[in-house]
């Protein structure tokens, strides 16, 4: 007679499911609350202790950790040895486990929860239970998921239940244990912080640190200020992004997860100036983080404004003493080394994506002019500060830059020409100098008519389109400039 051993949180289904299994001819052995729901409903169900022939310990902490129970369900039955030591021990096998686990994430995710109820909502022998019989899952079922059991049920009456599908139930088994385990490690460690909301405020959010790197965000060494919210958060991601790619000194704005002004200069302070010229306006409110030491003279700049947070690898105590005199400002200290294997992950509805980090650096020797005009020495140095700049604004994105700032942006429409247009619009000036930079190639000329009636006179871009040539010709009937790099930017 087959054997299954069910032990759930969760009652969600269990009778209806038990039911099913007792007529399908299963013995059901139970623990707890489970074995007292299903007598309850008049279902033939035994003891683990029957099983064990040791009671239940310590209020249950002590019920299904014993050999007669993970031999049963560890047994490989197609090995001799195995089978033999099952008859030597008097262990019987488990065909069935059906096991959901201790709520402990609605435990914690109350606010009054105390350490102590937390510690007691951390199931030890269902997580057990579950690996031990999803790890031999050729000859254990294991359910996890009361969504699952009307599917297994099915399968089982039409003895179609194959290692296929149990081998769905298991990978199943290991993500729902992977989830628990990090919802305890997150609970007790430092590594998450409740935040006051989300995006909005009707909406909870939590910061969990995987990586407290004194390069990364989450191992920032805070100055000053009060808390980051939910969006200073990921604004001052997407800013200290940016800021990695300058080798010069470099001042960074960013609001919205866009930039709104890159500046470059000889020093910080200069550079932090082009920054806020570029966009005086967009600046207000925003992040800023800046690849230097801030000094005395870049405090000063910095101290005129409203900035939400200021990002940089160290503050001069001058500088300290000008900012900290502003009582809700942010100041972060974070180093500006880049990891070449950095990953980011970004949620999706049932999973989340990850791809390796648009860390890649394209430089004046890897890209190629293709019209009849070449470049000025001025254009290149805008074309490398425009390239870097744009794989950090949203799709469809055109900065417009000259050799030390950006001088208009426009960001996530839902056409080139459009962000081109804003970026014209936006733009603090037009000259000879100016280039604009293209985070994906030209499907037709209209962004080169339309870059040439603002008197732009020199664009990088991607290529890659079939109709580049349209462009190319476009560009030297106006006599322009054009830069292929062959490596795209999108950002979604």
């Amino acid at each position: 007679m087959r054997k299954a051993l069910l032990s759930v949180s969760d009652k969600t289904g269990i009778i209806p499911f038990a039911k099913s299994l007792t007529e399908l001819d299963f013995e059901l052995y139970s623990t707890g609350g489970t074995k007292k729901a299903l007598e309850d409903n008049n279902i033939a169900v035994k003891s683990v202790s029957e099983l064990t022939n040791f009671p239940e310990i310590m209020d249950g902490r002590v019920k299904t950790l014993h050999p007669n129970i993970h031999g049963g369900i560890l047994a490989d039955r197609n090995n001799p040895e195995h089978i033999k030591a099952m008859e030597t021990h008097g262990i019987q096998p488990l065909d069935l486990v059906v096991v959901n686990l201790y709520p402990f994430e609605a435990t914690v995710a109350n606010p009054d929860v105390t350490e102590m109820d937390a510690i007691e909502n951390i199931d030890i022998g269902g997580p057990t239970m579950l690996r031990s019989s999803a790890k031999n899952f050729r000859h254990v079922i294991t359910v996890v998921d009361p969504a699952d059991y009307d599917e297994v049920i099915e399968k089982l009456k039409a003895d179609t239940l194959d290692e296929t599908f149990r081998k769905q139930l298991m990978i199943k088994v290991f993500t729902h244990t992977n989830k628990y385990d990090a919802a305890i490690v997150n609970f007790f460690s430092d590594n998450t912080s409740t935040l006051r909301y989300g995006e909005n405020p009707h909406q909870k959010a939590r910061f969990i640190k995987t990586d407290a790197k004194p390069n990364t965000l989450a191992g920032a060494r805070v100055l000053h200020g009060k808390p980051l919210s939910f969006n200073n958060i990921k604004d001052a991601d997407a800013t200290l992004f940016l800021v990695k790619q300058f080798d010069m000194p470099a001042a960074v704005a960013v609001k919205h997860m866009n930039p709104c002004g890159v500046g470059t200069g000889e020093v910080i302070s200069e550079a932090f100036q082009n920054a806020y010229d570029a966009d005086s306006q967009s600046i207000f409110g925003g992040i800023v983080a800046l690849n230097r030491e801030v000094d005395k003279a870049t405090a000063e700049k910095m101290h005129a404004i409203f900035l939400e947070v200021i990002i940089a690898p160290k503050f001069s105590d001058e500088a300290l003493e000008i900012l900290t005199a502003k009582k809700n400002i942010r100041l972060l200290e974070i180093d500006m080394d880049t990891d070449k294997d950095e990953e980011e992950f970004v949620s999706v509805s049932g999973g989340y994506l990850v791809q390796d980090k648009d860390l890649l650096n394209v430089t004046r020797n890897d890209m190629r002019v293709v019209t009849e005009t070449e470049p000025t020495e001025a254009q290149w140095k805008a074309i490398e500060l425009g390239w870097k700049v744009v794989k950090s604004v949203k799709s469809n994105a055109i900065v417009l830059a000259n050799d030390k700032q950006t001088v208009g942006i426009g960001a996530g429409q839902m056409n080139r020409v459009g962000a081109a247009k804003i970026a014209i619009e936006r733009a603090i000036e037009m000259n000879d100098n100016v280039v604009l930079a293209s985070d994906g190639f030209f499907p037709m000329s209209d962004t080169v008519e339309t870059a040439y009636a603002a008197g732009i006179k020199c664009i990088v871009q991607p290529g890659g389109s079939i109709k580049d040539q349209d462009s190319i010709d476009k560009a030297n009937e106006y006599g322009m400039a054009m830069v292929m790099t062959d490596v795209r930017h999108f950002k979604h």
